[in-house]
């Protein structure tokens, strides 16, 4: 069997390894490119999920895996130190805010634009809320929508066809360390490679600590994020939202930390399966022609396990256990969750549910730490706004972001072998769209230049 030779190889074709791809065909004029991925090219990526109905996907999900990764969902882009990772320590403040502005730039070379980036900072907010024990994040947005994201993304991949060669479909089976780089066995053949650049994300989670544990390089702690997703009235928050999309509130005590996360006024609720579980997810107003009348978000609280096995295996037992081997969801009146009792029905409910989940009691399925968290987090949010939160809001559980289980990297997310690099989620510090692609832009320099 013929192997075939080149300077740099990607694996996983998600938004880290597309922007170092583009920053170094950019930088680099004759290197040969190659980029494997799992799943399919983007216009290929079709999944009944996409339509809110069950995944028929063989092998892997095309929802998830394939060209652009998770950024064929919603194309929403942080540009912010204050949370999505931690970037910035490794690479510096000021040159994580940097890169984050080039991923910006790109992103509008490719018609990005089209979508107005807003900020959520407000001044006035933070103070008062800072009153009120919380802290106000803030962040300069740009949020593309999934069929903008889709089109920017296609664009993308047709530029980078002109020196990146791609093979779709395919398995990375086994690595093998050579005198001069690497042999990459793959279910279509060998690949030799000079270097190997990792951007295989969540999907490729199992592969990359197996693939690294060959070499007898394990990884450290991983965290995993749970909590409810809340659904209010549209205008509950209208006081703190009145200059801004949304805002992003932390609330810290000494036993937890946790943040709100994808606020969506006038969006929906749908479901999200990833690792075998089925989640409550948020779903921007740009993605359905009729609209939500309310506004919804999930209160996570991370944890940190000592192995991502562990991780997955709490999330299992807690989300597994409310899904009941179904899809089941369950959905709680605040007024209900308040007063410990089941909720029966929501026929004559004021906040109207954008999902249909199962009524019931999800105090009793829920940890104790996720729904202590979110009394304090709802008494502290009444006294922001001045107003009690509605007794029809609604509360879905359980919510999850899985996360990385961290490998260790230097200041160029080199790993401890040489001449393999792991970007984006893969190298534990990124943990949104924007920072992956800055995290894959920063590699792009320094090897592209090289």
């Amino acid at each position: 069997m013929e192997t075939i030779q080149h300077d740099i190889t990607i694996v996983g074709a998600g938004v880290s390894s597309i922007f170092f791809a583009y920053t170094f065909m950019k930088n680099n004029k004759d290197a040969r490119i190659h980029m494997i991925d799992i799943g399919k090219e983007l216009d290929q990526r079709k999944c009944s999920l996409d339509n809110e109905e069950r995944c028929e996907c063989r092998g892997v999900c095309s929802k998830y895996a394939g060209f652009a990764g998770l950024g064929k969902s919603e194309g929403k882009f942080n540009y912010t130190n204050d949370f999505g990772g931690e970037l910035h320590r490794k690479i510096g403040e000021e040159k994580a805010l940097r890169l984050m502005e080039e991923v910006d730039e790109i992103l509008c070379r490719f018609g990005g634009s089209a979508r107005e980036k807003y900020s959520t900072q407000n001044e006035f907010l933070s103070t008062t809320a800072e009153i009120h024990g919380l802290n106000a994040l803030s962040s300069e947005v740009r949020h593309l929508g999934t069929d903008l994201a889709q089109k920017i993304f296609q664009e993308m991949y047709e530029v980078m066809r002109e020196r990146v060669s791609f093979t779709f479909e395919t398995k990375v089976e086994a690595v093998r360390k050579l005198d001069d780089g690497y042999e990459l066995h793959t279910n279509r053949g060998y690949f030799q490679s000079g270097l190997i650049v990792i951007g295989t994300g969540m999907s490729g989670s199992v592969w990359l600590k197996n693939m690294m544990g060959s070499f007898g390089i394990h990884p450290g702690e991983t965290r995993l994020d749970m909590g409810y997703r809340v659904e209010m009235k549209g205008d509950q928050l209208q006081s703190i939202l009145q200059d801004t999309f949304e805002t992003k509130l932390k609330i810290e005590r000494n036993d937890y930390v946790a943040t709100t996360y994808c606020m969506n006024p006038r969006g929906r609720i749908i479901r999200k399966y990833q690792h075998g579980l089925v989640m409550p997810d948020g779903q921007n107003a740009l993605e359905k022609e009729t609209p939500s009348a309310n506004l919804n978000f999930t209160l996570f609280v991370p944890q940190y396990f000592s192995s991502y096995e562990e991780a997955i295996a709490e999330a299992v037992n807690v989300i597994g256990g409310i899904n009941g081997g179904e899809d089941r969801i369950v959905v709680q009146r605040l007024e209900d969750f308040r007063r410990h009792r089941k909720t029966e029905t929501l026929s004559n409910n004021e906040v109207k549910p954008s999902l249909k989940a199962q009524c019931g009691n999800g105090r009793s399925e829920v940890p104790a730490l996720y729904t202590g968290a979110l009394l304090e987090f709802l008494d502290a949010l009444e006294g922001l706004i001045g107003e009690e939160i509605h007794g029809d809001t609604l509360l879905y559980g359980l919510d999850a972001k899985f996360y990385e289980p961290k490998l260790y990297t230097d200041e160029n997310f080199e790993s401890e072998l040489p001449g393999i690099y792991l970007i984006g989620d893969c190298s534990g510090v990124t943990h949104s769209l924007s920072q992956a692609a800055a995290s894959g832009i920063h590699l792009g320099k320094h090897l592209g230049l090289k």
